[in-house]
């Protein structure tokens, strides 16, 4: 009985050892990671010096109340073109009016009191000859005369400070442009304390635009130009507007206005460049970018901006040899559009991945997919967060749901 026992024991231990003396099957190794890459670009770039203003009309005029009264009447379209001389205002005039005739009343009561004492300096002045008259009466009529003469060239005056009054009750527009929105209306007193806003006028052709750039971008302008002072010495440096919406304004410009001095806060100079509005489409107060090209980079080595890794300041890119990835450090200059400008590290030729840099690591194998290099601004992100699988319904009444068993049923 004991022999019997011992005989299947024995053939499991020789089964046992059998198996443990046999290597595990090992799995197989996975493929390698499928990335993106794309071949550097190398063209002529141009470098800009790049600044962010405002517009502004090449002037700008602000219209103000230079005398108190009601507004009676506006007589010009908001937002609309005006010419010179063309009257956009008018004040009561009735209180300007009546000063001015009272101011006339004054002076023809100086002018009668001037000739008056005229007459009796005419009559004294024979009359002290033969020493009918002391000499003190003579001279006293001929002081008379004199304040008299002082009186009406006041009145004079008077007259006309009320005239200039009067006339300030019609607003007039100094100069052609376009006209803002009216600050006032009819029935509105105004200039009281103060000179009110009516409205501005601005001159829209050509359109300026003001902005601010670096001490290093100042002086590389002033050395293009070949001056930092004089507006037409040296070469003239053509200067680009790119609008809000991206495009590139059809019409060349130039810079017309450096400001004194660099503010000491900032590290920054304002200057304003100017370009030719025939259709008035570009108004004051638009967001703008201006640039101006300092040089041509010649033969500049180009990637996408998306390809190159920032890492406390060292920048990298993942590069492709054959099917091996590389990890190099590289210089990088301008941007231009979405693509960097490489200084150095990189050569004509040279393959970087430009998709599926999380995937990689250096001396790595990849599966290479060339892809053309996309030089406007993607939209498309790296990466895509997964999606929560849709909500299961509930199974009906006595339908069992996927991986679900019944009682009894085995698994």
């Amino acid at each position: 009985m004991r022999q019997s026992l011992r005989s299947p024991l024995a053939a499991s231990l020789a089964l046992a050892l059998c198996a443990c003396d046999k290597e595990p099957a090992q799995a197989p190794a996975p493929p390698p990671p499928e990335v993106k890459v794309a071949t550097v670009v190398q063209r002529d770039v141009p470098v800009y010096m790049e600044a962010i203003g405002e517009t502004r009309g090449n002037a700008e005029t602000e219209i103000r109340a230079r005398v108190e009264g009601f507004i009676e009447t506006v007589e010009f379209q908001e937002g609309m073109p005006v010419t010179k001389g063309q009257l956009l205002y008018t004040i009561d005039p009735r209180p300007f009016e009546a000063a001015q005739a009272q101011a006339a009343a004054s002076m023809a009561e100086a002018e009668a009191q001037l000739a008056r004492a005229h007459q009796d300096v005419v009559r004294y002045e024979p009359l002290v000859a033969k020493n009918a008259i002391s000499r003190q009466e003579y001279d006293n009529a001929v002081a008379v005369e004199h304040a008299n003469t002082a009186g009406v060239e006041a009145s004079k005056a008077v007259v006309e400070q009320a005239q200039t009054d009067l006339s300030y009750t019609r607003v007039l527009a100094p100069e052609d442009g376009l006209a803002g929105r009216t600050e006032v209306y009819a029935g509105t007193l105004v200039g009281r304390g103060q000179s009110t806003l009516l409205t501005r006028i601005s001159r829209l052709d050509p359109i300026h635009v003001r902005f601010t750039f670096s001490e290093r971008a100042y002086l590389e302008l002033a050395r293009k130009r070949g001056t930092g002072v004089d507006e037409k010495g040296g070469e003239g440096v053509p200067f680009e507007l790119v609008l809000a919406d991206g495009s590139v304004y059809p019409q060349g410009g130039k810079l017309v206005f450096v400001d004194r001095n660099v503010d000491a806060v900032t590290g920054t100079i304002m200057g304003e460049a100017e370009f030719p509005n025939p259709g008035q489409i570009v108004r004051p107060g638009q967001y703008a970018r201006v640039r101006a090209t300092i040089e041509q980079r010649k033969g500049a080595i180009l990637v996408p901006q998306r390809a190159v890794q920032e890492t406390q300041g060292i920048f990298n890119v993942m590069v492709v040899e054959g099917d091996t990835v590389e990890q190099r450090q590289v210089e990088t200059a301008e941007r231009v559009g979405s693509l960097w400008v490489i200084k150095s590290g990189l050569k004509s030729g040279d393959r970087v991945v430009v998709e599926g840099l999380q995937k990689v690591r250096p001396k790595m194998k990849v599966n290479a997919k060339e892809v053309p290099i996309e030089e406007k601004e993607s939209t498309k992100t790296e990466g895509k967060a997964a999606e929560a699988p849709p909500a299961e319904k509930p199974a009906p009444e006595g339908e069992k749901k996927p991986g679900e068993h019944k009682q009894g049923e085995k698994k």
